[in-house]
């Protein structure tokens, strides 16, 4: 039985690092390469953790990671891309001097066009970030749309409010439409297969103390250590009000491609504020683009998946 291909496009946060690691660990998953973008993150110390995190979870894989030249239109707050530097500097990830993963020097929506054209079959789409990085691979080779099986992407609210405090901004959006609102415009416009998972799911699975403490108690499992000291940096005093509380965001994202009965899709219609206050909202609209979202998630099936999906890890 063949695998399911896999791109991913992350944004560095330390969210997105542990969900790279926990697609290098599943079986039925072959990762065609990884694009970091510079949203929750600065660049350089992502892309490093990227290649370490490839190095050390991928069995050996020959994974490719590509650097995005792409440029925010609303940054993140700089407090949250601090994270990479921490994350990169983990003893797990630097017993030996340099990663050996490779990196291209192609920029990542490039490199993206070129693996969606040389797989030979379709291929899945994971966004943990902004979608600048496959709006500007459809605008650049606009052939590679037919080589997309679907796009998994953490993305919008769905549920009236955002996680956005803002100048000149009403607070519906969430962050990684924010970034980059005309992107998420522009893949509206394509026929790409959307599954996103909004703030609506991902606010269902917290990072609490009980969660926390669950995997701590876990840490002989070199995986399940990993991941819980990369969520050991978030603590809540780093986040304003409006995140004051740290998601699983991407991790249940990313476990939408193991396929495990975590999450209940809902189909929508629904359109992108491209601008103004309401930029990068994505709300629902009779009429417009339909994709699927998740909407209810079983929190205990989720954590159950990922402690399994980590333990099989053995170093």
């Amino acid at each position: 039985m063949n695998k399911k291909l896999v791109y991913m496009n992350h944004d560095g946060g330390v969210d997105d690092l542990v969900s790279l690691a926990a697609v290098l660990l599943m079986q039925d998953v072959e990762l065609l390469g990884v694009g970091v973008i510079p949203g929750d993150c600065y660049l350089e110390p992502a892309v490093s953790a990227s290649r370490k995190i490839i190095d050390v979870f991928g069995s050996g894989a020959n994974v490719e990671t590509a650097a995005s030249d792409s440029r925010a239109k609303n940054p993140f707050p700089k407090e949250w891309r601090m994270h990479a530097y921490f994350v990169d500097a983990l003893p797990m990830l630097n017993e030996k001097d340099e990663p050996s993963a490779p990196l291209v020097e192609e920029p990542a929506h490039l490199h993206l066009a070129r693996k969606l054209r040389e797989a030979d079959r379709k291929v899945t789409l994971l966004f943990t970030g902004p979608l600048t990085d496959l709006s500007r691979a459809l605008l650049a080779a606009p052939d590679i749309e037919d080589n997309i099986e679907s796009l998994v992407w953490m993305g919008g609210s769905f549920k009236g409010t955002g996680n956005i405090i803002e100048p000149e901004h009403d607070g519906t959006a969430e962050w990684n439409a924010f970034w980059d609102p005309e992107a998420a415009a522009d893949v509206w416009r394509s026929g790409i297969d959307i599954i996103a998972y909004p703030l609506l799911a991902t606010d269902q699975v917290p990072w609490t103390v009980a969660r926390r403490n669950a995997w701590a108690r876990e840490r002989r499992h070199p995986a399940l250590d990993f991941a819980a000291q990369c969520y050991a940096m978030c603590p809540p005093l780093v986040h304003v009000h409006a995140n004051d509380t740290y998601f699983l965001w991407d991790l249940l994202t990313t476990s939408h491609l193991g396929g495990a009965p975590i999450a209940t899709l809902r189909e929508v219609a629904c359109r992108v504020h491209a601008s103004g206050p309401s930029q990068g909202r994505i709300e629902e609209a009779d009429g417009c683009r339909t994709i699927r979202i998740a909407e209810k998630i079983d929190a205990e099936a989720f954590f159950a998946y990922m402690t399994s999906l980590f333990k099989t890890y053995k170093g």
